[in-house]
Order: structure tokens, then C-alpha cells, then sequence
């Protein structure tokens, strides 16, 4: 049975640089599990590894697909498995690390999707009702319906809630549940990390405005330059759709970097509901360690223990 080791949790919470200091003692190379890290182009908004940053670890999928590309999680899934497969053919342990709970459950429960034709009268139908509603109208409608799946999706992602109605009218079943899984595909061990809400909503409000800082806004200018805008689920991703409203006039500055702020505080409590549920994850809290090389020790020392015990 192929290894495979993961650490995950919230936005903000440090999952990049305590990841690459664990890969250094694993032996390891990391996968990202991060449905924007895919898009080229999308570096500051989606906090992407930069190279100084990965210090010589391999990371795979980031930078897989242009931003105007379809990229959907069975292709993550595909892509995974495969890279997963491979390290383990080399001795190399493959740690999954990121935020995206469907991408990360996918591939660990080696989801098999069973693809359904779109219905386009459906799709119309409800693009209609958001245009004239709001999408906040149709993802409570979602929630209502699929509470599994909205809990996963960005209340933002116009394209993964259209879908997701469009396969309840469809068939009657909640997409969530039109996936058989498998908890028995790898050896597996799996660190969530947390911390107590004050201090994320802390650091999450301290990441938006370093992002915004360090040129959020001008990779945004430079993306519509190029021709990408809303109708690209790329740009759904968190800050971007909040920078092309105050682009557009529809946001000032300071409604722009508050709904930021807000979204992202939002995502992560959706991010931990989601996470939370499954009972495999090894729980820990950064915040409690004053010696960042103490946990580092932790972690290392419980993924080992899970995965390379005889």
C-alpha cells in the first residue's frame, strides 16, 4: 500500500513553512492541495510557495494550468494519485499540504466521480435568478439542499453552485453525495493544524493587508490586462473578485480590503467545519509551541511513526 502523508487546515494558519521543514526531515516532497495555486499568475492572492520559500523541496501542482483553463478536481485527483504513485516508487514520501477540503478528500478517499451531462436550460435558469437575486440567494438554496458540498465551495464560486443545483434538479441527489469513496487507499497520516479563532481572524487580517502590500493589486491589473475577468473561475478566487469590483468602481478601497478580511475569515471557518469531520486527522496547535523546531519535531516524529513503522 503506497504512503502518503498530509498536513492541512485553515488559511493563515502557517501549513507552508512548517510543511517544507517537515519535508526536509521526511525525505519528502510536497503536493499542493490548493484549487488557485493551480493558475499561473496567481501568486500573492493565493499565498503560492515562492521558490526562495520551497529551500530546495520539490513542491508538485502549482502553476499546472493558464487562468483561463479548466481545471476541475478530478483532473487534481489524477494528477495526485499518479505524483503519489511515483514517490513512492522512488522512497520519497508525497505530503499533501493545503486548504482545499474536496481536493484533499478526493484524493485520500480516492473519490470516483461519476461524470453527469450539463443541462443547459437548467444552468440558464439559474444564472437568470442570480442576475436578478444574487448569488448569496443561490448558495443558501445550495446549502439547503447540499449542505455537505456548500460547506467545501467558496460562496463566491458562481460555477460550482449553478453546478451543483444543476445535478440536484437533475437527478434528485445532492452532488456530494455522487461519489463512491475508498478509506482504505494509502498507509496514511495526517496533521491538521489550528489555532484558536482570535488569533487566525488576527493573522488572517495581517495576511490581507502584507498581500496588498507586497502588489496584490497590481497582479490583479496585470491578469485583466491579459484579458481574464470574472467569467474565469480563477478570478472567483478570494481577493481577486473583491480587487476587479474596486477596479470597476464598484467597491472603495476600504469596503474592498474589509470584504477581503471578512471572505477570508469566512472561508476558514468553512475550511475547519470541513476538516473536522474526518476523524483520521491528527490535530495540533502551532500556537502552543514557543520553539517552532519542537513542532516541526512533533509532526515529523507522528507521520514517521504512522508511516514507517513495520
Amino acid at each position: 500500500m503506497n504512503k502518503l502523508a498530509a498536513i492541512v487546515g485553515p488559511t493563515a494558519v502557517g501549513k507552508t513553512r512548517i510543511a517544507v521543514e517537515v519535508a526536509k526531515r521526511l525525505n519528502a516532497e510536497i503536493i499542493s492541495c490548493d484549487s488557485m495555486q493551480v493558475y499561473r499568475g496567481l501568486d500573492i492572492g493565493t499565498a503560492k510557495v515562492s521558490p526562495t520559500e520551497q529551500n530546495g523541496i520539490v513542491h508538485h501542482l502549482i502553476d499546472v494550468v493558464e487562468p483561463d483553463e479548466e481545471y476541475s478536481v478530478a483532473r487534481f485527483q489524477e494528477q495526485a494519485k499518479n505524483t503519489i504513485r511515483e514517490l513512492n516508487s522512488r522512497n520519497k514520501i508525497p505530503l499533501l499540504v493545503g486548504g482545499t477540503g474536496l481536493y484533499y478528500q478526493a484524493v485520500v478517499d480516492d473519490y470516483t466521480f461519476y461524470p453527469l451531462e450539463s443541462h443547459q436550460r437548467i444552468r440558464r435558469e439559474w444564472n437568470n435568478i442570480i442576475n436578478e437575486k444574487g448569488l448569496e440567494y443561490a448558495y443558501n438554496y445550495l446549502q439547503s439542499i447540499d449542505p455537505d458540498y456548500a460547506v467545501v465551495i467558496s460562496a463566491n464560486d458562481q460555477k460550482r453552485i449553478v453546478r451543483a443545483i444543476e445535478v440536484y434538479q437533475l437527478t434528485g441527489r445532492p452532488f456530494s453525495s455522487l461519489q463512491s469513496k475508498s478509506q482504505q487507499t494509502y498507509r496514511l497520516a495526517v496533521i491538521g493544524l489550528y489555532l484558536e479563532r482570535e488569533q487566525l481572524y488576527h493573522k488572517i487580517n495581517l495576511r490581507v493587508e502584507q498581500m496588498l502590500a507586497s502588489g496584490l493589486m497590481k497582479e490583479v491589473k496585470v491578469l485583466r490586462d491579459k484579458g481574464y475577468n470574472l467569467n474565469h473561475n480563477s478570478m472567483q478566487a478570494l481577493g481577486y473578485k473583491q480587487i476587479f469590483y474596486y477596479l470597476e468602481g464598484f467597491l472603495s478601497e476600504k469596503e474592498m480590503i474589509n470584504e477581503i478580511k471578512r471572505e477570508t475569515r469566512r472561508y476558514a471557518k468553512r475550511q475547519l467545519t470541513w476538516f473536522r469531520k474526518d476523524s483520521r486527522i491528527y490535530w495540533i496547535n502551532p500556537g502552543e509551541y514557543t520553539n517552532e523546531s519542537l513542532l516541526i519535531e512533533k509532526i515529523s516524529s507522528y507521520i514517521e511513526g504512522r508511516l514507517l513503522a513495520v
